[in-house]
């Protein structure tokens, strides 16, 4: 009773292993996982060969078929003689059947047996001259293709293996181009270690568009020309907080950079404002550098590591969307937002709501503070039934505003106003803080062109007429509003 899983190498006959071609000729039946392998033409002859090759065609699904295979293998293994189980490759390379087999046979109390054996792997950096040892990645095609963002670092050189058809190339290709661009090298390899291998190096975006491609082809993806990975950012930041690193950088704190983090936030919201995309890359990346900046300080100081910032946020993100993530329906994104707040307060402990607006940070400028309050509040019921009443209520807090007397009466009525103001942006989708930027981008947009006319008559703006200043600023604000429509 036992199980022997021996691997026949890529495709030559010469590369089945001294230990796995003697146990071939010593057996009088063999069973395959597959027969569609080059290796199977020479083996002994005489022996009883068996092919898994049907459950491919009754099975609905790879993980149907591999499942069908182990089952099977197992419980041929539980009889007196056992059974010997071939495989291409390496047993244990790209062969879910042997990992399958090693946890079924482990249950049963089946011994089992793993016979080393070459795998593509080897031959394929042969094809190529690799050394995997430089950071080599090694992924399997249908598992890249099934993730919504491909689990690689383009700084270090990958090899995506079992690429069966031009269909799963495809998929590839899409996921692939969400980190290296469409013209990026790539190289296919076709029947490594095989009689019949072939080297290919192509544009990404022509992947799928080659012939051939099939169950015996790899692809290999070198490393991007320019860093681009968070671990490389982390590395330079890391360099830079060095004793051999900047000066500068060896002093910050926490404390002391600070401002710049909310500096880089502002640029950030500077460029979404301007629908400047360029802009918006280069800002997006000096606030991540913030972001690691204190993710290495930390690490420093030993408060926490940075692959803790991410595993956390991770962790927070799957717990916060069951709906996701887990078995919980929802219905709108109403819904969504309860179960946001309900799982927040179990996360802290609380059986019941805690003071709702504790968690609206103080930092936040006034007005995106007020709306966060505002929309908080709705949450619970506590806002007007329609628009109508925020308009009816700016109305009374403007009357209350121009009766006011005292400066401090003036102050709070004001405040009433902006508060009321802020209610009604949320009211009409608008968020209040980016609206009154845009108006801050406006008129200073309208001012510079009403100081460039102002130059052009040969005056200062304070030695303009009351009519040239009004002329001017109505030719401003139609140069202005032809620049910011849509």
């Amino acid at each position: 009773m036992a199980i022997t899983i021996i691997g026949l190498g890529p495709g030559k006959p010469e590369l089945i292993t001294r230990e796995a071609w003697e146990i071939l000729q010593s057996a009088g039946e063999i069973y395959l996982r597959t027969a569609k392998h080059p290796t199977v033409e020479f083996l002994p002859k005489g022996l009883k060969i068996h092919s898994f090759d049907h459950f491919y065609e009754e099975k609905g699904t790879f993980d149907e078929v591999y499942r069908a295979i182990a089952e099977e293998i197992v419980r041929l293994g539980a009889r007196p003689e056992g059974v010997i189980y071939a495989v291409p490759g390496h047993p244990l390379v790209g062969e879910t059947t042997t990992r399958l087999i090693l946890k079924l046979a482990s249950e049963r109390g089946i011994e089992v047996s793993v016979k080393e054996g070459v795998s593509f792997l080897d031959s394929l950096f042969v094809a190529l001259g690799l050394d995997p040892l430089d950071g080599l990645q090694i992924v399997d095609a249908s598992e890249l293709a099934s993730h919504h963002y491909p689990k690689l670092d383009p700084d270090r050189p990958a090899v995506v293996g079992q690429l069966y058809d031009r269909f799963l190339a495809s998929q590839v290709k899409i996921a692939l181009m969400d980190v290296y661009p469409e013209e990026h090298p790539v190289t296919l390899v076709r029947g490594a270690g095989t009689v019949s291998t072939t080297v290919r190096t192509l544009p990404l975006y022509e992947l799928d568009r080659q012939e051939g491609i099939d169950y015996l082809t790899s692809l290999f993806i070198p490393p991007l020309p320019e860093e681009g990975s968070f671990i490389s950012l982390q590395e330079v930041v890391a360099h830079l907080r060095s004793p051999e690193g900047c000066p500068w950088d060896r002093q910050q704190t926490h404390r002391s950079i600070r401002p710049f983090l909310l500096e880089e936030t502002y640029e950030v919201l500077e460029a979404l404002d301007q629908g400047d995309v360029a802009k918006l890359k280069e800002e997006l990346g000096d606030l991540l550098l913030q972001v690691f900046l204190h993710a290495q300080i930390a690490l420093e100081e030993g408060e926490f590591r940075p692959t803790e910032v991410v595993a956390g946020l991770i962790r927070k993100l799957k717990r916060r969307h069951p709906h996701v993530f887990g078995q919980v329906k929802v219905k709108d994104a109403e819904e969504v937002i309860q179960n946001w707040e309900r799982i927040k307060r179990e996360e802290k402990g609380e059986e019941e709501p805690g003071y709702l607006l504790k968690g609206v940070p103080r930092a936040l400028c006034a007005l995106a503070q007020a709306q966060a309050y505002q929309r908080k509040a709705a949450q619970v019921g506590f806002d007007w039934e329609n628009v109508e009443g925020v308009w009816q209520k700016l109305e009374e807090e403007l009357g209350e505003l121009r009766a006011a007397q005292s400066p401090e009466e003036v102050e709070k009525e004001l405040g009433d106003v902006l508060f009321t103001l802020a209610n009604l942006a949320r009211w009409l989708k608008v968020d209040a803080e980016s609206a009154l930027r845009m108006a801050n981008a406006r008129f200073a947009s309208r001012f510079k062109q009403l100081e460039d006319g102002a130059k052009v008559k040969g005056k200062k703006l304070e030695e303009l007429e009351p009519e040239e200043m009004d002329a001017l600023w109505e030719k401003a604000k139609a140069l202005e509003e032809e620049q910011w429509k849509p």
